[in-house]
């Protein structure tokens, strides 16, 4: 099970090769989100989104002889990049098995950094299969997207960064706001809080009709989603939270909000023109909690972290004709 010790080991594997990334503020978002408003700024991160931080922790903690044989993920885009770029810099090769209707965007960065990119049908084929054949064939170490210790230690890194930055700026209680997929973020900065900042309390986010996280917290078990497609927060869009995250969510987090896809889009557009940022649908869905929910937290201070901007750019383009 991770703990605040394998984030520190993490962290020290990890040394330079991620950014830490900047905690961002705005008058015109704190007038909005009627309390004072962080944002982590994770989308200016390697690959463009927190998950270089748990590829690298996840390809640097594997035994060297393990390691040289190469890696191999499943992912519709944010870990595939980040696993591919951290094989690419240890030498290492990786597969990356990627739904072909995932954001074009992600094939091609991810392909770009060095992987070779399998693509499947959701609807008609079975990507386990897929990867336990290229597994096997190949002697490859699967890296999980979030139900796996190492890449939940990197993620955490995110956690650390955000008590440092906190205490730096004097800020005594929050509530951390994380989009929320699988739970491996949100996991990883719940521990490290909880050690470094026990006062900030982490909610996870979601986008509506697909908040299996939210609805697990309120009912103690986990629920799965009815859908596995349909909404443009690819980037969180999975079935049920992780059996490794569920239980370290359960014990640490705080109730889970639900955004409408339109929430999303307006967070992005007011990320954009107000913090100069691109974010992602999923990886707006904190910051558009923090703004358009705030009936639904309690303190004066919150931080939502923005957790990748690898947005297609007609869907940008769509936001903000729409919001802009």
């Amino acid at each position: 099970m991770t703990n605040i010790a394998m984030i520190e080991a993490a962290r020290e594997r990890i040394g330079k090769n991620a950014v830490r990334t900047p905690l961002l503020s705005s008058h015109f978002l704190d007038e909005i989100a009627g309390r004072k408003l962080y944002v982590k700024a994770e989308c200016l991160q390697k690959t463009g989104s927190f998950k270089f931080r748990g590829g690298w922790s996840a390809v640097s903690g594997l035994p060297a002889d393990v390691r040289a044989k190469g890696v191999i993920a499943f992912s519709s885009g944010n870990h595939a990049q980040g696993v591919a770029l951290a094989a690419r810099l240890h030498g290492v090769p990786s597969v990356i098995i990627m739904p072909s209707d995932a954001p074009k965007i992600k094939i091609d960065n991810t392909r770009a950094y060095g992987a070779e990119v399998v693509l499947y049908d959701r609807a008609n084929e079975d990507r386990d299969a897929i990867g336990d054949r290229l597994s096997r064939e190949r002697g490859l170490t699967l890296i999980k997207p979030f139900d796996e210790p190492l890449v939940i230690a990197g993620q955490g890194t995110a956690g650390l960064e955000i008590a440092e930055q906190g205490a730096e700026l004097g800020i005594g209680a929050a509530e951390v706001l994380v989009p929320c997929g699988g739970g491996g973020l949100t996991s990883g900065i719940a521990l490290a809080l909880d050690a470094k900042a026990p006062t900030y309390k982490v909610r996870t986010c979601e986008p509506e009709h697909f908040d299996d996280v939210a609805r697990s917290l309120a009912a103690g078990k986990i629920e799965r989603n009815a859908s596995t497609s349909g909404s443009l927060c690819d980037a969180i869009m999975t079935p049920q939270p992780g059996n490794v995250t569920f239980p370290l969510m359960a014990g640490l987090c705080g109730e889970g909000i639900a955004v409408s896809e339109d929430e999303a889009l307006r967070a992005m557009v007011l990320a954009f023109n107000r913090l100069k940022i691109v974010v992602e649908p999923g990886g707006a869905v904190a910051l558009a909690a923090a703004l358009f929910h705030g009936s639904e937290l309690t303190g004066d201070i919150v931080i939502a972290v923005a957790s990748g901007g690898n947005v297609d750019p007609a869907i940008m383009a769509n936001a903000l004709s729409r919001f802009g």
